[in-house]
């Protein structure tokens, strides 16, 4: 169905009634939250959710207009996949700016002079709570050795890759590349680099650029104290 429409295209924010809330398992990096409630359109819709801290993602740029991946191995999918360097918000009160910073130093030893704001995505609305706001660096300098952050668990097995372009799309496009958060990164670079190389004017958000679906709203991922219109467990 095409339908016209003549308004701003973007995301809209709802808070429903909610009827209940309550963790039913409490994870180690996050919950599951079972809640009822009601739309317009459906009343009494139970649903399960992942309550997520959020996240930050960071598209790292060298001078040769390369892009960083980095190789991890991720348990629910039994592969090391190729990714870019991002991180939870998981200390209370940090900026995510300050947060992706900290990712860059601990997860590729690296420190950027320039920062901007790629995209900010929710990564599976359908089950979990999770927003990730991802960032471009570039002006990039290494952490002396003797500074770096040890790195542990799955960590301590990361690889790296510096990258062409061209190269990491054709990885996608052939499903060698399957990580959503690198394949974002992947398609936002490109989409700079070509501007750019054409003498166009990339507009980007201010650093500091409210999260339209996070920033000023009641707090709906771990550790938030959710209001209910019947009885709330938390």
């Amino acid at each position: 169905m095409n339908t016209p429409h003549d308004e701003i295209l973007q995301d809209e924010p709802v808070i429903p009634p909610i009827t209940s809330s309550k963790v039913v398992y409490e994870g180690a990096v996050w919950d599951i939250r079972k809640e009822t409630f009601d739309l317009p359109e459906a009343t009494g819709l139970v649903r399960d959710l992942m309550a997520h801290t959020g996240a930050v993602g960071i598209a790292v740029v060298d001078d040769q207009e390369r892009i960083l991946l980095a190789q991890q191995y991720r348990h629910p999918v039994r592969a090391r996949l190729w990714e870019v360097p991002a991180g939870l918000l998981d200390i209370p009160g940090e900026d995510p700016l300050e947060a992706a910073k900290r990712e860059l130093v601990e997860e590729a030893d690296l420190t950027a002079v320039h920062w901007d704001v790629l995209s900010d995505s929710c990564l599976t609305p359908g089950g979990s709570s999770e927003t990730m706001r991802l960032y471009l660096a570039r002006g990039l300098t290494e952490v002396p050795e003797a500074d770096r952050h040890e790195r542990g668990e799955e960590e301590a097995g990361f690889r790296f890759a510096w990258v062409d372009i061209s190269e990491a799309l054709d990885a996608v496009a052939d499903g060698r590349i399957t990580n959503a958060i690198a394949q974002l990164a992947i398609f936002q670079v490109d989409r700079v680099l070509r501007a750019e190389a054409s003498g166009a004017r990339v507009k980007f958000r201010p650093v500091d650029a409210p999260r339209r679906l996070v920033d000023g709203r009641p707090e709906f991922g771990r550790g938030a104290s959710v209001e209910t219109t019947g009885t709330s467990e938390d």
